[in-house]
């Protein structure tokens, strides 16, 4: 399979995966105090949302690549 049909297979699987999961979310614990035995975390929520149309111009823009990987044979 030649480099620009792989790049397309990618784009394709993330823009699906985009359009199921709209966002990704996690956690991040940074230390606030530390003195000896006792210790303070702060914990912070982050979320990225990932738009519809991300994920629809990205299988698009996969399926092209696909197509003219196959057509440069």
């Amino acid at each position: 399979m030649k480099p620009i049909a792989m790049l397309g297979v990618v784009l394709i699987v993330a823009g699906i995966a985009g359009l199921f999961f709209s966002h990704v979310s996690w956690t991040e614990t940074k230390p606030v105090l530390d003195l000896g035995p006792l210790q303070v975390n702060s914990h912070e929520n982050h979320t990225v949302w990932i738009p519809t149309a991300a994920g629809v111009m990205a299988v698009l823009a996969g399926l092209g690549l696909v197509f003219a990987g196959k057509r440069s044979t």
